[in-house]
């Protein structure tokens, strides 16, 4: 049955995950995947029950032995959206810089960047918005040194100071240091010497 698929990669991705129909088109018929997931909404089954976000969009809540069902993630929101959409992500360049230990200041909204619509998801006291962007501007998205590009367009071009370089190659992962320098070519020209410099740190 469509449900007992939907169910097993439902439990497979684990609680926290957020998802849309089109995570499981190849699992049965857009009409079947839609009656399986309100079914799971109103009634679970084994078990496990989703919640509805918003149209089109579900989560296998997280829960908290104390606090209960927790808020959705709004990172894995905005990747879900773009993952229907077959689009990119990137964060705002705020958010890359708080990241990243550039900035103390904890952006005030969930802004992404993405080359697909512009869309304002809200979900509880949570807002979510994914505002386009051309495709010159999604240097390295959904890599994992994609915050990198963005932290830097947070400070400048030439306003980057080595302190800001070693902070960055510190709060960078090892994986992130070989995905920039495979992929440092896509980015902006004035990034490049500046990210030779984080990978060699």
């Amino acid at each position: 049955m469509t449900t007992d698929r939907i169910l097993a990669r439902i439990r497979r991705k684990g609680r926290g995950w957020i998802f849309t129909p089109k995570d499981f088109v190849d699992l049965g018929s857009r009409a079947a995947v839609d009656q399986a997931l309100l079914r799971l909404t109103r009634d679970g089954s084994d078990g496990l029950r989703i919640r509805r976000l918003a149209r089109g969009l579900y989560d296998y809540p997280r829960r908290h032995p104390v606090l209960g069902i927790l808020s959705p993630d709004p990172d894995a929101v905005a990747r879900a959206l773009t993952r229907s959409t077959g689009s990119r992500l990137l964060p705002s360049t705020s958010k890359a810089a708080n990241m990243l230990g550039l900035s103390t200041q904890v952006p005030a909204q969930n802004i992404y960047i993405t080359d697909g619509r512009s869309k304002t998801v809200k979900i509880g006291n949570q807002v979510i918005r994914l505002r386009h962007a051309t495709s010159s501007k999604m240097a390295l998205a959904d890599s994992p040194s994609a915050s990198v590009v963005q932290a830097l367009r947070s400070v400048g071009h030439k306003k980057v100071n080595n302190d800001q370089v070693k902070q960055i190659a510190r709060a960078v992962p090892k994986r992130a240091k070989q995905d920039l320098a495979r992929l440092s070519p896509a980015a902006p020209d004035w990034t490049r010497p500046i990210l030779k410099k984080i990978v060699s740190e």
